[in-house]
C-alpha cells in the first residue's frame, strides 16, 4: 500500500464509527493519483465535516504527502447508497454541497490566544 493510501486510511478510520466499512481504491493515470473513498453512510458527516472543512483539510494534507513523493494526489468521496442528498454519484472537490464560510479570522484567533 502506498503512503498516500496508508495516510488516508489511518485518518479516516480514526474519524469514523464504522472503520471496517472504510474502503479506498487507488488508481494512477496521466493526471496523477486518484484515491476514491467509500465509508458507511452514517459516517459521511464525520468525513465531510461542517461545510466540507474536514474533507478539505484531508485533501490539503494528501496533496502535501503527494508532493513529497512527486505525485499529484486527488480525493474523491463516494456518495453512499440511500444517502439523504439522494443525488447518487460522488462528492468531489469541484462540487461542494455548501460554500465554506469563514466565521473567524486569523486576527481573531491570535487575539483569543493572547487573552488566555
Amino acid at each position: 500500500m502506498e503512503q498516500d493510501q496508508q495516510f488516508l486510511e489511518h485518518v479516516v478510520k480514526s474519524l469514523v464509527d464504522n472503520p471496517e466499512d472504510v474502503k479506498i481504491n487507488r488508481t494512477v493515470d496521466e493526471m496523477g493519483v486518484l484515491l476514491t473513498l467509500s465509508v458507511n453512510k452514517d459516517d459521511m458527516g464525520k468525513v465531510i465535516g461542517r461545510s466540507g472543512a474536514t474533507a478539505k483539510a484531508i485533501r490539503t494534507i494528501l496533496r502535501v504527502v503527494g508532493m513529497k513523493n512527486d505525485a499529484r494526489v486527488n480525493l474523491k468521496i463516494e456518495e453512499p447508497e440511500g444517502s439523504e442528498r439522494g443525488q447518487g454519484g460522488s462528492l468531489s472537490e469541484e462540487t461542494p454541497s455548501e460554500p465554506y464560510v469563514r466565521d473567524t479570522t486569523v486576527d481573531d484567533v491570535i487575539k483569543d490566544l493572547k487573552s488566555e
